[in-house]
């Protein structure tokens, strides 16, 4: 194709100060982006993330890079065109969904509580049950997740049965599910029965101070301290997991990593791995890992698209979501809660 053809190549600047790109940078996005580096040699970013830059290794080697860590040095790319004018092309229809729409008008074109999801549930199975022999299934949990007896055991299930190979979440996940193990209640309410207990509100305090005063969460979980729940099951199967603490946390728990740029560090680790991302009642934590993600993944074998899974109640999220930048991302907009249980429950019903 002629733009191919007569495309130049990709220009790189030195950076002269750390943390500081050349002027006219050119700025990550979350599709598949190429490069020309040698006249015909358009090479394929195979780490991406969005809003970093690029920075020329040598050779045919290109990293991504987050503005902080570039260095005196550092060749970044530079051009703000991007269907090759700047020997940059950024692939946007790589992996692009068919519309549902049948014409110009439809009714229920827009994604609402009232949205029919059976077929995304049922492709959901699909995806997860291939995903847990051929991916990496990263979710992002918000503590709704564990404020109800069923949804906690079913997750606990999903653990037991492979289909959670990375976890990311708050304070407040991690907080109430040991609280529920220890006193069962999370927040103070009994998480079957909805009873506030006696002085309640301080038990996700005291869950807070015992388990600093053990040491961490591994340590509880490998005495026997914390017997039950999504905490003791990634602990006692070695599932990684990430707790990035916030303004607003409680105590917080030892576990979790208190400077943003650290718990952004270890987020990064297990969103490079991710194949495919459910995020659950979470809005930030959900819209932190989409900006970390791009839409594709590059294997041995080739590329492949990275799924991003939304469940909340509020349509404002989805929105949210498709506004940051996340446009890979699907949602199902229901009670997170029934979720889960109605998502394990069909996973099991499909492999017994």
């Amino acid at each position: 194709m002629p733009q191919f053809i007569e495309a130049p190549l990709a220009c790189f600047e030195r950076v002269s100060q750390a943390g500081v790109a050349p002027a006219g940078f050119h700025a990550t996005s979350i599709f598949p982006e190429y490069y020309q580096i040698e006249k015909g040699a358009w090479i394929l970013l195979r780490e991406s993330r969005m809003d970093c830059t690029v920075v020329h290794e040598g050779g045919h080697n290109l990293s991504v890079k987050e503005f902080r860590r570039l260095v005196p040095g550092d060749l970044v790319a530079c051009g703000r065109r991007e269907n090759g004018e700047d020997g940059i092309f950024i692939h946007v229809n790589g992996f692009k969904f068919p519309s549902q729409s049948a014409g110009k008008f439809t009714f229920r074109g827009r994604l609402t509580r009232e949205t029919s999801f059976s077929i995304d549930y049922d492709e959901l199975y699909r995806l997860l049950r291939h995903e847990r022999q051929s991916g990496f299934i990263l979710w992002v949990l918000g503590p709704a997740v564990v404020f109800d007896r069923d949804a906690r055991q079913s997750f606990v299930k999903l653990i037991d049965e492979g289909y959670v190979h990375g976890l990311h979440a708050g304070n407040a996940l991690a907080v109430h599910d040991v609280e529920a193990a220890l006193y069962g209640t999370a927040l103070g309410q009994a998480i079957y029965s909805k009873r506030s207990a006696r002085l309640g509100h301080y038990n996700h305090l005291d869950t807070i101070n015992r388990i600093n005063g053990i040491g961490s969460l591994n340590r509880a979980v490998g005495l026997g301290h914390v017997a039950s729940g999504i905490m003791a099951a990634v602990v006692s199967r070695s599932v990684p997991f990430v707790l990035a603490g916030s303004i607003r946390d409680d105590g917080p728990l030892s576990d979790v990593i208190h400077d943003v740029l650290a718990a952004q560090d270890e987020m990064r680790a297990l969103a490079r791995r991710a194949t495919t991302v459910v995020a659950l009642a979470t809005q930030l934590h959900a819209i932190a890992i989409g900006n970390l993600l791009p839409s594709y993944r590059t294997t041995d074998t080739g590329v492949r698209p990275v799924y991003f899974y939304n469940v909340d109640m509020s349509e404002f999220v989805a929105s949210k979501l498709a506004d940051r930048g996340s446009l890979t991302s699907r949602s199902i907009l229901t009670n997170v809660q029934d979720f889960v249980v109605t998502l394990e429950r069909g996973l099991r019903e499909a492999c017994p």
